[in-house]
């Protein structure tokens, strides 16, 4: 039964993990096409 909530607790980390992964990804490539436009701008 432990196991089991560990393992549950687990995904739900990873889940998190990858949701952060995903829009921190967003998040820098925003800023990198802000950054890219001032700098040509």
């Amino acid at each position: 039964m432990a196991i089991n909530g560990d393992i549950h607790a687990q995904q739900k980390t990873y889940s998190g993990f990858i949701g952060m992964v995903k829009w921190g990804s967003v998040l820098v490539a925003i800023v990198t096409a802000v950054v890219v436009g001032l700098v040509a701008g």
